[in-house]
């Protein structure tokens, strides 16, 4: 059985950058636009109206910003994933983002690939960045030797860095030339050393904690 298409929900300001995505998005079979929102207030409407899968959120919105859309979204019976396509790639935007909830970070001058490819993985629960916003996070983590990066072991930061740029258990693996189930067995260690139950809430955490974000 074909599985149904990733119904997807536009939150921009701009009608030319809407039409834009919806092209590209659109040019994907397995990927409809089922609304569209140019304001804050309505875009948090519209997830209380229209049954979607992925919200492509900007944070400069009239009314209400990303950060607060992004706020609406957590009060929702089932949660929408959310991928942030913004022109901001400052420290201070993306780990709030990510603290609010956002499920990929995507920089606007991003290739159009990357937009297909974030909706299609944060639909299966994974997380996704622009490249420079990958190398943010990693050099954050690799800034991050006090405070509560302290109770984790060198080998553990190396794959919390890796994780939270979005690669998978695998890609980990290859990258750290180490087995799938020791990331697993590390990646395990880090939710229980920072108590939380999922790598979406590990990558929140660290960022709230300091792990990821230097301020």
């Amino acid at each position: 059985m074909t599985a149904p298409p990733v119904r997807v929900v536009l939150a921009d300001d701009h009608t030319l950058v809407r039409a834009g995505l919806r092209r590209v998005l659109e040019s994907h079979p397995d990927i409809v636009v089922v609304g569209e929102a140019e304001t804050g207030r309505a875009a948090v409407a519209l997830a209380g109206q229209v049954a979607f899968d992925v919200l492509v959120l900007d944070l400069n919105m009239p009314d209400s910003d990303g950060f607060g859309v992004l706020q609406g979204m957590k009060a929702l019976p089932r949660r929408p994933r959310v991928v942030v396509l913004t022109m901001h790639a400052g420290r201070e935007y993306v780990a709030r983002a990510v603290r609010e909830g956002a499920d990929a970070y995507l920089l606007k001058d991003a290739a159009v690939q990357d937009l297909v490819a974030a909706v299609r993985a944060v639909v299966q629960g994974r997380r996704y960045y622009s490249a420079p916003i990958q190398s943010l996070l990693a050099d954050w983590v690799a800034d991050s030797g006090t405070g509560p990066g302290a109770v984790l072991t060198a080998r553990e930061r190396d794959v919390l860095s890796l994780l939270a740029r979005g690669l998978s258990s695998r890609e980990t693996a290859a990258r750290l030339s180490i087995g799938v189930r020791t990331v697993e067995t590390h990646r395990a260690h880090l939710m229980r050393k920072l108590g939380v139950k999922s790598m979406a809430t590990l990558i929140q955490k660290a960022l709230r904690d300091g792990l990821i974000d230097p301020a």
